[in-house]
């Protein structure tokens, strides 16, 4: 696992870069012996967290004694400071993986901070990274399974990294890449905006002020209610509804409760008015976030009747007539929805699209369309002019 690591990673404000590159990255404990001024990303009770953690085979340092850096920066942390700070402020340092190559190093196989992770020594930490190859590489996490955890593996490196570490630094845009660039004196390092890092989109077009056609991960949208398709003989196999089944297990109880029930049909899509927030189960420490987001909520849209057949226009037709019908009697107050019926339903989105289109545009609250990607959709179909005329 260790030899295929390419970089590890450090999220911080872009207030400490001009100090990064002039001192390294440093332990909070070198930061505070030092008196560098520094703008925190996280919240104090993490920090104390962090303070009161011991390495275990390092004569009795804290975690405050190293600098972390993550293997998987796309990970609850980030979510976390994405959540509570503005993106615009927060990059992402892609180190060399040379720094594993040093002895001293620890390796912690999950949140270090957390009671449950195992911090290990270079040699063994490494390979014990093995077993997480795959969790690492995963682009959504569960409490349950303890992914949430895992996915915030981290490479502990004593006192400070050197700058020469540095190889690339992440941005959210390129407004903030041209930001970065100006703080750079002249050097190898690359600036790459990379959204989906950052947890958003690659691109949104503007169809109508509330209604974007949307590329990236709908779970990240932070819609009030996001749209699964689904069939109407109870299977979640494959797609956004498989996924929808392992990570949010009620809403795959519900699913089969709606469909031994019969409130779920073609044309009848079933709305599951969830009470938790996606927010808390993204973010690392969800207990302590600050001006905690409103209920997530699941609209399961039946695009076909059985899992084997491709989806049916006519019966998306009556579900978006539904969705005009019922949306504020039920109190739907922003929308997601994929590209219905575009992937394994086997529809081309030249057809899908401006179906879509017609009726979503009626409605007065903020629409997300995300485009399918199981196949290239050429950009002339993007257009307002062939979406919505």
């Amino acid at each position: 696992m260790a030899s295929k690591i390419r970089h590890l990673y450090y999220i911080t404000h872009i207030d400490n870069l001009s100090s990064i590159l002039k001192y390294g990255i440093l332990s909070h404990k070198q930061i505070e012996e030092r008196k560098i001024s520094y703008t925190p990303i996280y919240d104090k009770e993490i920090i104390e967290n962090r303070h009161n953690k011991l390495v275990p085979g390092s004569s009795g340092r804290n975690l405050w004694d190293f600098a972390n850096l993550y293997f998987q920066p796309r990970n609850p942390m980030l979510y976390r400071v994405i959540y509570e700070k503005s993106v615009n402020d927060i990059i992402v340092i892609a180190l060399k993986s040379d720094i594993l190559n040093r002895d001293d190093i620890f390796i912690s196989l999950g949140n270090a901070a957390s009671f449950a992770t195992e911090i290990l020594p270079e040699k063994e930490g490494k390979q014990a990274l093995y077993k997480l190859t795959k969790i690492l590489d995963k682009e959504w996490w569960t409490e349950e399974s303890g992914d949430k955890r895992k996915i915030m593996a981290e490479c502990l490196v004593p006192e400070m990294i050197l700058p020469e570490y540095i190889h690339t630094i992440y941005v959210a845009h390129h407004d903030i890449a041209n930001k970065v660039k100006e703080l750079l004196p002249s050097t190898d390092i690359s600036v790459v905006p990379q959204p989906n890092i950052f947890f958003k989109p690659s691109r949104e077009i503007e169809i109508t002020p509330l209604l974007y056609i949307t590329d990236g991960d709908m779970f990240f949208s932070r819609m009030q209610t996001l749209t699964i398709s689904v069939n109407c003989v109870g299977i979640m196999g494959k797609g956004l509804a498989s996924r929808a089944k392992w990570q949010f297990p009620d809403v795959y109880v519900q699913y089969q409760y709606a469909y031994r029930n019969r409130t779920l049909l073609m044309g009848k899509p079933y709305l599951y008015k969830r009470e938790g927030s996606l927010d808390y189960q993204f973010a690392d420490e969800p207990a302590t976030l600050k001006n905690g987001n409103t209920v997530t909520w699941f609209l399961l849209f039946p695009t076909k009747q059985h899992w084997k057949e491709n989806a049916d226009i006519k019966g998306i037709e009556k579900g978006l007539n539904w969705i005009v019908d019922n949306y504020k009697k039920e109190g739907i107050k922003s929308l997601a929805l994929p590209a219905l019926g575009c992937g394994l339903g086997n529809l081309k989105w030249q057809d899908v699209g401006p179906l879509m289109c017609k009726y979503l545009s009626k409605l007065d609250i903020p629409i997300r369309i995300y485009l399918p990607t199981e196949k290239k959709v050429y950009e002339e179909y993007f257009t307002k002019k062939f979406l919505i005329g």
